[in-house]
């Protein structure tokens, strides 16, 4: 049976990568919502967000970044991490940006979200613990393959590296 993961990205612009990496069949990943579904759960405020990222992470035992340009620091991507960690799952980033969205287009990379979470106020960063993985690749269908080959050993590297932290 396919591990269960919780898929974190930001929804708009990388929407369609996310499904990209969800269909590669390696993993289970959280059911994707549609445009209409995440406009609903958005009108319920961050109470209603909070509840339905809360119900999406239970029982699976990582969380999967998806990397795109505008990732890195947002409200709810922050969150998802630190609930990740602070629920001991593993966590993991992947860089999407060279994936082609349903424009054909690629993207330009983006920050490293774990470099804005630090363990306590004035702690190390997140990103000196959680592997961010880059794909080799100019080329989408080659990014894809390269995902598609290794995603299954990084969320068990994933886990047995939080099971030491």
């Amino acid at each position: 049976m396919a591990r269960k993961v919780f898929y974190s990205f930001h929804y708009k612009p990388d929407n369609w990568r996310a499904s990209q990496v969800r269909n590669i069949g390696v993993l289970e990943g959280n059911e994707p919502t549609s445009d209409n579904g995440w406009e609903t759960i958005t009108k319920g405020g961050d109470a209603a967000i909070q509840k339905w990222i809360d119900s999406q992470m239970s029982g699976r035992p990582c969380a999967v970044v998806l990397i795109g340009t505008d990732t890195a620091n947002r409200k709810w991507i922050n969150y998802e991490i630190i609930k990740a960690w602070n629920d001991k799952k593993g966590v993991f980033g992947i860089y999407v940006h060279y994936l082609m969205d349903s424009q054909k287009r690629q993207s330009l990379k983006g920050s490293n979200p774990f470099d804005f979470i630090t363990f306590g106020p004035s702690g190390p960063k997140l990103s000196t613990v959680v592997k961010v993985y880059e794909p080799p690749f100019l080329d989408s269908t080659q990014v894809y393959a390269y995902i598609q080959k290794n995603i299954g050993n990084w969320v068990e590297t994933a886990i047995a590296q939080r099971a030491l932290h």
